[in-house]
């Protein structure tokens, strides 16, 4: 309703000042609606917010609420070393200006030795060299570079061997020398069998377009999950806590300080998590990152890695694409799939589907995938020569 005159104005005023006099019983059943909702939000507060997906991970606490609230549960005493390390996980969290205004994409390979698809990557990354670093952990032998792109890229190295925490070493090595350019914004753990699926401005604004870190993190109640826990782990970290996924992440700055920050949970995996130890055959890099961020900041990552594989198999090692499997229609139909498959370990090998959620909407899961053998370098040049938006 539009008023037309102050007089109109003045009298509409008048009567309700007579009206007020007496309160409508309605009002004061609202009221007390409204105070018995506040009450009930603060005793027990909401668990998941789809602003978590908008906003940064920092207004959100480690069980997915909004805002910050640093809290324990009380079931069980915190030791110093516990409190300490949450203080600094909160306090990384909270740092404002600590990703870059214009971040790079730090590559980070984990390789044997050389890198059969460097042809393939330099042609990925060629026109972008202002918006990506190189950093190759090289395990086992010098590699030779077949592109200049990649020549004086290697970082100080350990042998690495399969299943054992010299996995997790290596990755934390490559984190600490991509942390030391201020400019990289954004990490990718790669392997030497890993090919992009998109080209580099689709996959720079799919990182650099979200808050979140793509960390795959289920729970798995089988043999390869939960049956790997070990109570060695205990108190710092309990089995409603411990999870699993691939090793093959992309993580945020904020998340790669706090892998380098963490003492107390990687020491207790460095010392219990290994294959066959006390009986349990615990493989550290499946579980260590999602087992942390599960614990510390759950509504920041993911919950699935960007690098596809086909474990459809069933073996130890996913499915490795020899040269005459790749073909455009194979990796195009690996850049459509919108949700990704986790399948139990037990005999039931129940399956849970997890859409791949960008900002809340519904994307393609995929940026990257593995494992192609080095013959398979001829077919993926001529395709990836061929169509541009993606191989």
């Amino acid at each position: 309703m539009v008023w037309k005159t102050w007089e109109g104005r003045i009298e509409v005023m008048q009567m309700a000042q007579k009206r007020s006099s007496k309160r409508p019983l309605w009002i004061l059943l609202i009221l007390s609606m409204l105070c018995i909702c506040m009450m009930g939000v603060h005793v027990y507060p909401p668990r998941q917010y789809a602003a978590c997906y908008l906003f940064a991970s920092t207004i959100c606490n480690p069980h997915g609420q909004l805002f910050q609230v640093f809290q324990f549960s009380h079931e069980r005493t915190y030791t110093d070393d516990e409190i300490a390390a949450r203080v600094v996980f909160d306090n990384i969290l909270k740092m404002h200006g600590i990703q870059p205004k214009n971040p790079k994409i730090a590559f980070l390979f984990l390789t044997p030795g050389s890198l059969p698809f460097e042809k393939l990557w330099e042609k990925f990354f060629l026109g972008h060299e202002d918006r990506f670093s190189i950093y190759i952990h090289a395990s086992e032998q010098k590699p030779k570079h077949q592109s200049s792109l990649f020549v004086d890229r290697e970082i100080r190295s350990e042998k690495v061997d399969w299943g054992q925490v010299s996995m997790v070493e290596a990755e934390r090595r490559l984190l600490t020398s991509a942390l030391q350019d201020p400019d990289n914004g954004f990490f990718v753990l790669l392997s030497d069998s890993c090919v992009p699926l998109h080209n580099f401005d689709y996959v720079y604004e799919y990182l650099t377009g979200t808050n979140l870190s793509f960390i795959d993190c289920f729970e798995d109640s089988g043999p390869h999950g939960t049956g790997r826990y070990s109570t060695n782990m205990l108190p710092e970290i309990e089995t409603k806590d411990w999870r699993k996924g691939a090793q093959w992440f992309i993580m945020k700055r904020q998340h790669a300080l706090m892998v380098l920050a963490d003492g107390i949970y990687y020491s207790k995996f460095k010392e219990f998590c290994k294959p066959g130890a006390d009986g349990y055959n615990c493989i550290a890099d499946e579980h260590y990152l999602p087992t942390l961020f599960h614990m510390h900041d759950p509504s920041g990552i993911s919950n699935w890695s960007l690098t596809h594989v086909d474990w459809s198999e069933g073996k130890w090692h996913p499915k490795a694409y020899e040269g005459k499997d790749v073909s455009y229609e194979l990796l195009k139909n690996m850049t459509l799939i919108d949700e990704k498959e986790h399948i139990s370990s037990d005999e039931k090998k129940q399956k849970t589907l997890v859409p791949c959620l960008w900002n809340g909407v519904k994307r393609p899961c995929y940026l990257f995938a593995r494992k192609f053998k080095p013959e398979a370098l001829d077919n993926l040049m001529e395709i990836f020569s061929s169509h541009t938006s993606t191989i």
